[in-house]
């Protein structure tokens, strides 16, 4: 019992400006959030399934407005999906692609991707709570993520692409807010530093 009270007030009182500067943190929550790092490079190893529905899982669980739960989620698992709309986009874009020497796919190499929709691709506050949900239990998972904005406005802008936006079969009158990109990092890049002068606490 005096150890759980220790490590409560531990936590009450651990300065908050130290959270950037240690790796010792009050919680898996805080440390989790603490360590995630958006990755760009992934192994060759596609995402286990359950995993996955355990990523979703906690997606659909963030809170929303009115729990309306304005979204549609299209967990993309075939790679003959990925492979097809990345020869489009390298047809598309062959500059962009030869100055990447690491390029094998339009969603930053990873094996994995998922897709948040929304009615005409707003109500983005809930977008925004459910993908950071399944971005933080990935990170759990030991798994990377990336939020990506070019892949859909390939998927919307292409027309030769079209067949692969009807794969993903969205509801009518949805549009894709992000897609998240998703695999097994294969780097650990370092924490990027964070503007705190843009915060005010109101006393």
């Amino acid at each position: 019992m005096k150890k759980l009270m220790l490590s409560l007030i531990a936590a009450m009182i651990f300065p908050v400006a130290m959270l950037a500067q240690t790796s010792e943190y009050p919680n898996d929550v805080i440390k989790t959030i603490m360590e995630r790092r958006s990755i760009r490079k992934y192994l060759d190893k596609p995402v286990e399934h359950e995993k996955l529905e355990v990523i979703v899982k906690c997606g659909i669980n963030a809170p929303n407005g009115m729990n309306k739960q304005p979204w549609a989620i299209r967990v993309v698992e075939d790679q003959s999906f990925i492979n097809g709309v990345t020869e489009l986009f390298k047809k598309a874009n062959p500059d962009m692609v030869s100055r990447d020497k690491n390029f094998k796919n339009m969603f930053r190499n990873a094996p994995n991707i998922i897709c948040i929709a929304t009615p005409n691709g707003e109500s983005s506050v809930d977008a925004g709570l459910l993908g950071e949900n399944m971005i933080l239990a990935a990170q759990s998972l030991g798994l990377g993520t990336c939020c990506l904005g070019g892949p859909v406005r390939f998927l919307n802008s292409s027309e030769e692409a079209k067949p692969y936006l009807e794969k993903l079969d969205i509801p009518e009158g949805y549009a894709i807010n992000y897609i998240i990109a998703i695999g097994y990092p294969d780097e650990t890049p370092a924490a990027k530093t964070r503007d705190e002068s843009k915060v005010k606490f109101i006393k």
